[in-house]
């Protein structure tokens, strides 16, 4: 098996086409990613909007939820 020394800028640009590639061709996984980042940042602030320090019981919440 042949080994090639790579420099370093070398090997950055080829690291640098490969993420483009994988990029491009897989458009959808970055989309969802970046969607659900969205998605957990606005229910964490949402969470943190929320947060009186007051609390029901469990009973409370059911009931609501069975209503």
């Amino acid at each position: 098996m042949e080994t090639k020394d790579m420099s370093k800028n070398e090997l950055r640009e080829i690291m640098k086409e490969a993420v483009a590639a994988v990029l491009t061709e897989k458009r959808d996984l970055l989309e969802d990613a970046v969607s659900e980042a969205i998605l957990d940042m606005k229910l964490g602030l949402a969470m943190e909007e929320a947060d009186t320090g007051e609390y029901v019981s469990e009973e409370s919440v059911l009931d609501k939820l069975k209503a």
